[in-house]
């Protein structure tokens, strides 16, 4: 293989797969490795195209392959018809010069932090727009209507305070 055609073909065989040490690829990420590096097309060569030279390609009892260089080559002389079958391979190595996995697909980040969309109070209703001021600093405490008295007693009983008085 050429040898930018080889790094990509290594960055391909250790995409997603944490043990891999990127010498052999499943037939996942070499579907990946066609669709990124435009040899699948849709129309000349298929997924099911892919899949089909993949099985060729692997021995019999395996679940991936070690070189992709023979696939490429049959691949290659479906997609590219008027070459020759060594210029087809060159062609399919020069689809793949520099080319790396994309992950699609995947939720992108908020550019804008979790504190920031917490304390906008614009998102606030009810008694919560209350406990941060306009610069969305909180109010801690003083903020709060329903603070907490330590008397013992229920809240909302009308009699607190009245015990002392009536033991006497």
């Amino acid at each position: 293989m050429a040898s930018e055609a080889e790094k990509t073909f290594h960055h391909f065989a250790a995409y997603g797969e944490s043990s891999s040490s990127g010498n052999e690829i499943h037939n996942k990420n070499f579907s990946k490795m066609c669709k990124d590096c435009g040899i699948m097309d849709g129309k000349i060569i298929t997924s099911t195209d892919v899949d089909i030279v993949f099985s060729k390609v692997k021995k019999k009892n395996a679940r991936s392959i070690g070189q992709c260089q023979m696939a490429l080559k049959e691949m290659g002389q479906k997609k590219f018809k008027d070459k020759s079958p060594e210029e087809a391979l060159q062609s399919m190595f020069a689809l793949m010069v520099n080319k790396v996995p994309v992950a699609s697909g995947v939720t992108k980040t908020v550019a804008v932090g979790g504190v920031d969309r917490l304390t906008d109070t614009s998102k606030y209703t009810g008694s919560h727009k209350e406990r941060f001021d306009e610069s969305g600093k909180g109010k801690g405490k003083t903020g709060r209507e329903d603070t907490h008295e330590n008397t013992g007693y229920v809240g909302g009983y009308k009699g607190a305070g009245t015990y002392d008085q009536k033991k006497k």
